[in-house]
Parts: C-alpha cells; structure tokens; sequence
C-alpha cells in the first residue's frame, strides 16, 4: 500500500496527516506501506494531481476522502469530522480508509 500526502508550504495540516497516517498504520495492523509527502509548489503541479487542498491524501492513488473535485489553487483543504470542519480527517476516519484499501487489495 502506497499512502502519499500531497501539500503546500502554507498549510501546516499536512504533518498532523502524517502523523496520523502512520499512527493509523500502526493501529491497524498494517506493515509494509509506505508514506510519502509530495510538495505541491505552483498550480500546474496542482492541476496534474488529485489534489483537492492541502494536505490531500491518496491511498495507492485514489482519495478516499472525495470532494466535489479538485482544484489547482495552493490552498488549505477542508474536511468534515463529527458534523464539524477540520483541517485533517479524524483518526477513525483515516484507520477506516486505510482498512477499507487493505480489504480492496
């Protein structure tokens, strides 16, 4: 399994991501994935990615946090948790999507 994390400089969120990724990972059972952080510096890096804000994360590819698309401005994303907004999934959210990869696979 191939976890990337897709960011800006300006958004902060991105390290919190991975740190939960990892936890996550952990939590779960999971050995062998790896975890990469992509640095999205310009809008035509955006554009040619998945990238829905900072951070995105992408599970061999595919964001198991869909949006209504994705952008190419270099900004902050925005998540759903508990009928609030957040700057990074909650952990239950990222285990879940982890574990729903790993069943895929």
């Amino acid at each position: 399994m191939n976890i990337e994390i897709l960011h800006i400089d300006d958004c902060p969120n991105w390290r919190d991501a991975g740190r939960l990724v990892s936890r996550a990972l952990t939590d779960i059972g999971i050995t062998g994935a790896t975890v990469s952080f992509t640095r999205i510096a310009s809008p035509a890096q955006a554009a040619a990615r998945p990238f829905s804000g900072s951070p995105t994360i992408l599970i061999d590819g595919t964001d198991p946090f869909p949006t209504d698309g994705t952008t190419d401005e270099l900004a902050c994303r925005i998540y759903r948790v508990d009928g609030r907004f957040a700057g990074i999934p909650s952990a239950e959210q990222i285990r879940s999507a982890l574990s729903n990869a790993a069943a895929s696979a």
